[in-house]
């Protein structure tokens, strides 16, 4: 192939969305941004023990369920070309525009960090570099063994935040699990008897928060310090331990939710196709309430109730920001085609020598 001809495409054909891990999507979407609504209530006991419950999970579920559908990933064109179309292209717009943001009201980063996630852009960032490595995790014998090793020796060293890696490396189990999942456990899940005992452990973890979160640090939560470093201030040992103790109480919950999601279609499934979206536009509006109008600092004073009312308006502003107009303008933005950046693809083809074809059979193609 000379370096003017098409590059191959992808022989699989696009696949059909899947109406469970569409709802899978939307109900972890809201919790994502139940929980970014809630940071500024930490202190408070009655937004810690819902902030607490929402992260010992929610980003695990999330990382599982991207893990599952980047399983068949490989590096063929189409593959390539939708991770800059959707990951860096999206990562470089908002992780940019999100500092410039914080730094005309906070005054900070004083310089621009953008290799160095603030805030959104970490997951991004964090799926580009998981999903190149995917080849890799597929090929190991115990690629889930050797990510637990990973993620819980990575808190020993420091790690410099370029493209989140101390993240990556920490939650890298949960995309691990998800590349070896398939649709027989899904099935499994779904089972009677799962789902009451999945229904009870989620209520349990619930109530367990409620009733001792006043005295956790939520920094271990956000799976980015180092063990013996402020605010954690644990020693190897006991970060080891707390660590693996989050890994191992994020799959139990993420597997009793993924076990109460729906199968059947219907407006959540339409709704998380677009949770894209969701996520990347609802840290602006979170931004410029909070720093324009004060928002959160003027609702403290009414406790429960203000935590009640924030959620319940995530959840408003969540469903809003997955409908179909929003979707219409920003796909241009966040999905661009780029079609003046790539070369041609060539189309799918599997050629079969004259000679092996029988009378009967005409040359076979991919499917």
């Amino acid at each position: 192939m000379s370096a003017l001809d098409p590059l191959p495409v992808a022989t699989a054909p696009p696949k059909e969305r899947v109406a469970y891990l569409d709802n899978a999507r939307y109900w972890v979407m809201l919790l994502v941004v139940i929980g970014h609504s809630l940071t500024e209530y930490v202190v408070m006991d009655s937004a810690k023990a819902l902030y607490t419950w929402i992260y010992l999970f929610h980003m695990p579920f999330f990382i599982l369920i991207s893990g599952y559908t980047a399983r068949h990933y490989i590096g063929d064109f189409r593959q390539i070309r939708r991770i800059v179309s959707t990951l860096i292209v999206p990562y470089l717009l908002v992780e940019t525009s999100l500092q410039l943001i914080t730094r005309h009201y906070d005054n900070e980063p004083k310089t621009l960090m953008i290799l160095s996630p603030q805030w959104l852009g970490w997951f991004l960032a964090a799926l580009f570099l998981w999903r190149i490595t995917t080849p890799i995790w597929r090929a190991l014998k115990y690629p889930i063994t050797t990510s637990i090793v990973i993620s819980l020796l990575a808190g020993l060293i420091e790690i410099p935040n370029v493209l989140a890696l101390p993240k990556v490396l920490a939650l890298l189990p949960f995309w691990v699990i998800g590349l070896h999942m398939n649709r027989e456990l899904f099935l499994r899940l779904g089972d009677w008897r799962i789902r009451i005992v999945s229904a009870i452990t989620l209520a349990l973890a619930f109530v367990f928060c409620e009733l001792y979160s006043a005295d956790w640090t939520t920094q271990w939560l956000l799976w980015k310090d180092r063990y013996d470093e402020p605010p954690l201030d644990a020693t190897a040992w006991e970060g080891m331990m707390t660590r693996g103790e989050l890994l191992l109480v994020g799959a139990v919950l993420t597997f009793a939710t993924l076990s109460l999601i729906p199968r059947s279609r219907s407006f959540t499934t339409v709704l998380g196709g677009r949770t894209f979206y969701c996520y990347l536009l609802h840290g602006y509006i979170i931004i410029l309430l909070d720093r324009e109008l004060d928002l959160w600092s003027t609702f403290e004073e009414y406790g429960a109730t203000a935590v009640a009312v924030f959620a319940l308006a995530a959840i408003v502003v969540a469903n809003l920001l997955m409908t179909k107009p929003v979707a219409t303008v920003f796909r241009p933005l966040f999905e661009p085609k780029l079609t003046w950046l790539f070369r041609e693809a060539e189309p799918p083809s599997v050629r079969v020598p004259a000679d092996t074809v029988a009378p009967d059979q005409a040359p076979v193609r991919a499917p």
